[in-house]
């Protein structure tokens, strides 16, 4: 992923944007010479207990083919991108040029964590992780500890495994045109409140400069 330094996402602004997030595509370079896996997944992302670094857990039904990814290389990248939208050149050339003549782009927020995933397979770790899982997307109906060999989900541990991956990277990049002018920034949030896209409102806040030094 190409970053150009205006659109550099400093830990300030990807982490809090991360949070709100659950879901992206983790890719595994898998056997040598075959296609990356790709993989779509929810995953939570927190302070690992172990060894104070940051971590993404998730977990996948034991058959997924994905696993031999891992256990070929275990280097992977889990990629996360939302607030996107087609900007059309027509927004972007100057006022005094041919609008046909603007140039158009993608804006949108990408967050890639790097790192080297470890499998679990461990039925007391297992459900451990599960217990956290349940309270981090269904707190409202949370079943309590989950214990190995125990119904309701107990007996389903062997079923599944998880995979632990420890970030030692992230690239984030946030491209919303940050280095034009306010103008430029003016006249694309006007199209994206007339366009109303399901992403358009959404990045048209990001273009509000107003009230900013």
């Amino acid at each position: 992923m190409l970053i150009h330094p205006w659109d550099q996402a400093d830990e300030a602004t990807w982490r809090p944007w991360l949070a709100a997030r659950d879901f992206g595509t983790l890719a595994a370079n898998g056997p040598d010479g075959a296609a990356p896996t790709l993989l779509p997944t929810h995953f939570f992302y927190e302070h690992s207990s172990y060894d104070g670094g940051d971590e993404v857990v998730l977990h996948l039904a034991r058959p997924n083919p994905f696993w031999d990814a891992v256990a070929a290389n275990p280097r992977l990248t889990l990629a996360v991108t939302d607030d996107y939208a087609f900007i059309p050149g027509t927004w972007r050339a100057a006022p005094d040029a041919d609008p046909d003549h603007g140039v158009p782009t993608s804006y949108y927020t990408s967050v890639h964590l790097i790192g080297t995933g470890t499998v679990v397979d461990d039925p007391a770790e297992k459900a451990a992780l599960m217990t956290r899982q349940y309270a981090r997307f269904q707190p409202d109906s949370a079943p309590g500890p989950i214990v190995p060999g125990e119904a309701p989900f107990g007996r389903m541990l062997s079923s599944i495994r998880f995979l632990r991956l420890a970030i030692d990277e992230v690239r984030a990049k946030a491209k919303y045109d940050a280095h034009k002018d306010d103008a430029l920034a003016a006249r694309v949030r006007s199209g994206l409140l007339d366009r109303a896209l399901p992403q358009d409102r959404t990045v048209a806040a990001r273009l509000d400069r107003t009230g900013r030094d």
